[in-house]
């Protein structure tokens, strides 16, 4: 947790809900020096005034500890604006269609940026009566596999988990598809170009 961070979205998020040191010191049942201490850098929260800071202050925990407020100013939620997190640790996958700190495994995750596909990462996309039948060939063992296939519409996301030893492919309506990726567990995020 970086001091400075910490310590101005405390002092930030306070003055925003009209806060005096003071009564947030008389919420959280602390002195109000210890909240200067806090918002200078100069101290932390005890681990078990987290939660109830983060209340005082009207955001997660995650986002007090991220150094940052999430605001999603993306009513909309469009889908083609929507990011994909895996983690490390168990491969779990997550999308998000506007702002967000994700973590997983107390390890927040970064968005996964796509990239254009490379000789060992380009799929065949066929169609298939009203499907795409998207399939590459691809090592498929444990140390490196293709995890997962996905396809974005305007509406929606169809994702497609693959597993070692199985077959790098995944089929996805055709009505309204927008954006295919396929991850690598080794390598990364990849566009599927299939128009």
């Amino acid at each position: 947790m970086d001091p400075y961070v910490t310590g101005a979205i405390i002092r930030r998020l306070r003055e925003d809900r009209g806060m005096t040191k003071t009564m947030l010191a008389d919420m959280l049942k602390v002195s109000d020096k210890t909240v200067s201490k806090w918002e200078t850098g100069k101290g932390y929260p005890d681990i078990t005034l987290l939660q109830p800071l983060a209340s005082a202050l009207c955001v997660s925990v995650t986002e007090l500890l991220s150094g940052f407020d999430v605001r999603n100013t993306n009513t909309s939620a469009n889908m083609m604006r929507a990011q994909i997190y895996v983690c490390p640790v168990c491969g779990n996958i997550l999308c998000s269609v506007g702002q967000t700190a994700v973590t997983c495994h107390g390890i927040a995750l970064p968005p996964l940026i796509d990239e254009p596909a490379d000789a060992l990462h380009t799929a065949r996309v066929d169609i298939v009566e009203d499907e795409y039948f998207v399939s590459l060939d691809h090592d498929m063992t444990r140390e490196h596999h293709i995890s997962f296939i996905a396809a974005f519409s305007d509406n929606g996301l169809q994702l497609e988990k693959l597993y070692p030893e199985g077959p790098a492919e995944a089929c996805f309506k055709i009505s309204r598809t927008r954006k295919i990726f396929l991850y690598c567990n080794r390598d990364g995020l990849f566009r599927v170009p299939f128009r």
